[in-house]
């Protein structure tokens, strides 16, 4: 059977789209494949990491036009696309819960803490490490999680550690938590979750 067709949602750099790409080329990921990259944003870097893989990339900008509309130009992507698995990697964005329920565990996204700690509205960027760093916590991580109605709500797929260091800023906790678990953990998550969905295309 073929691979489960995978849609990755971004915003900014792309340094979790790479990390996927990556896993591609490395067998990490065996069972999907990146058919689109999407963008709310034309200047996203990712949307040119994308290219260099020869994926295909569109942008839909939020700016002036309504939620409804926005989800529904995503919506009639994905379709055309015949996408299994949509992976928000960095993606700014809200969905609504239109949205979420017409994928149910087809949507996943990767959030920089050890949910339930530091995460839903407003817990996103460099404001969760910055959290973390003020409450004294001695580790954190990253957290792999199926998309609902609720920011960060979702079932947990896969959650690792990571120790905080003396002396840590943000920025350096940032850069840890990417480098030893984000990039890891998504995606063995991927490869998981398109297993499964490949048992039950079947």
């Amino acid at each position: 059977m073929e691979k489960v067709k995978l849609a990755v949602l971004v915003s900014g750099g792309g340094t979790n789209l790479q990390a996927i790409l990556d896993a591609q080329n490395n067998g990490i990921i065996t069972d999907a494949k990146v058919k689109i990259v999407i963008s709310n944003n034309s200047d996203a870097y990712a949307l040119i990491r994308a290219k260099k893989f020869g994926v295909d990339t569109r942008v839909i900008e939020k700016k002036g036009i309504s939620q409804e509309k926005f989800e529904s130009e995503i919506i009639s992507l994905l379709q055309n696309y015949g996408i299994d698995l949509i992976i928000l990697a960095g993606f700014m964005c809200i969905l609504s819960e239109n949205f979420t329920s017409k994928y149910k565990e087809r949507i996943i996204n990767v959030h920089p803490s050890l949910i339930p700690k530091f995460c839903g509205k407003g817990f996103y960027g460099l404001k969760v490490h910055q959290a973390v760093l003020e409450s004294g916590d001695k580790e954190t991580g990253a957290t792999v999680h199926f998309v609902n109605e609720i920011p960060d709500g979702g079932k947990i797929i896969a959650q690792e550690k990571v120790q905080v260091i003396e002396g840590d800023t943000p920025e350096t906790l940032q850069k840890r938590v990417m480098e030893k678990v984000e990039w890891k953990i998504l995606p063995r998550a991927i490869q998981l979750v398109a297993k499964k969905i490949k048992g039950e295309l079947v």
